[in-house]
């Protein structure tokens, strides 16, 4: 009798607990294996030049390559990996761009229970797949018309500057001499940026600038 033909996959994500959640959810299903796990974006690469798989799960907000730039790289390196998307950010700027850079799904963390299992299966099947309340997101969208919003515009202008110094590694002190402010406001910033941008850390903002264009990454 001919065995189970198994879906393998790739999980990418810095979060231990995550990819611990993700893993347990595969593998009580007999069609899937769980070929390997990485916590940052030059990992996941790294490991698709030596495992093979047929899905990568993938986070956008990583150390090192982030999951946008690790989309553009499997799409060029390996056109045949289905990638589904696995995240807390819901924003059509995100979904928008990750479909651009070549995402085959798109599923949201907190339905990942729920929906991770039929998600992949439809990525596999050569259909796209997105959480609810995403594409309850892209229908408003389009009814109301125009592009969706980029992050980078729920910003002030004073958030902006503020952004910016950080990624270029200025400390509280400086940043705040620079903009003649004191050095709870700019706290007060740097926690309103983490909190609209949901990203965590100074590293994490790092990256937003880079992409955004913000800062240069250095060389």
């Amino acid at each position: 009798m001919k065995s189970l033909s198994r879906t393998r996959v790739l999980l990418a994500d810095d979060h231990t607990l995550v990819r611990a959640g993700v893993r347990k959810i595969l593998e009580a299903r007999p069609e899937f294996e769980v070929v390997g796990e990485v916590s940052d974006g030059d990992a996941a690469l790294a490991a698709l030049g030596t495992l093979s798989a047929d899905v990568l799960v993938l986070d956008l907000s990583m150390p090192g390559r982030d999951g946008f730039q690790v989309l553009r790289e499997v799409r060029q390196r390996h056109p045949q990996l289905k990638v589904l998307v696995l995240t807390m950010h819901s924003s059509p700027e995100y979904v928008a761009r990750a479909v651009k850079e070549g995402a085959h799904g798109y599923l949201l963390k907190d339905s990942a229970v729920q929906d991770l299992v039929s998600a992949i299966q439809s990525v596999m099947a050569g259909a796209a797949h997105y959480s609810p309340a995403v594409q309850e997101e892209l229908a408003r969208l389009l009814r109301e018309g125009g592009p969706p919003r980029r992050a980078l515009d729920l910003l002030t202008e004073r958030e902006r500057e503020v952004l910016k110094l950080v990624a270029e590694g200025l400390a509280t002190k400086e940043i705040a001499s620079r903009l003649d402010i004191s050095s709870r406001t700019v706290e007060a910033h740097r926690a309103n940026l983490m909190r609209k941008l949901d990203l965590r850390s100074v590293a994490r903002l790092t990256q937003f600038a880079i992409r955004e264009g913000l800062v240069k990454p250095a060389s």
